[in-house]
């Protein structure tokens, strides 16, 4: 690694800071002015088709034959946030030795946190999936 020189990062022959925010910049403001001129220059006709609900060019018949109940997205939701958690302990665990005791110490923070989350999902019922209120969350 070499030391970082702040006398180049005004230079046009290297890539640093302010080319990279004036990049950001010229993105934000084309994304502005195309959102202006569509809302400008967009037909703005209202039909039937545009008002009905669009099912991958299904047209919806009847109701929704299939509910699912909220136990199924609660249990579909700890499992992204726990997956997403594991990726980030799996890449903080191939660099533990050069990370040394400090990331170790912040580490077992962060997993005592995560299990005190869940300790607490627990009590409250979010895991059964009965549809029931479990039998601890009721005492307290």
């Amino acid at each position: 690694m070499f030391p970082v020189n702040h006398t180049y990062a005004l230079s046009s022959w290297t890539p640093g800071v302010v080319s990279f925010l004036a990049f950001i910049f010229a993105v934000f403001l084309m994304m502005a002015v195309l959102m202006i001129l569509t809302g400008f220059l967009g037909e703005k006709r209202v039909n039937e088709n545009k008002l009905r609900p669009y099912e991958s060019g299904i047209i919806p018949t009847g109701s929704t034959p299939i509910r699912y109940p909220v136990p199924f997205f609660l249990v579909a939701v700890f499992f992204l946030i726990f997956d997403v958690e594991g990726a980030f302990i799996f890449s903080w665990a191939l660099a533990v030795k050069a990370l040394g005791a400090k990331a170790m110490v912040q580490m077992t923070f962060f997993i005592f946190v995560l299990l005190m989350g869940l300790v607490y999902i627990w009590f409250k019922g979010g895991l059964a999936l009965s549809g029931g209120k479990n039998k601890r969350a009721g005492r307290r």
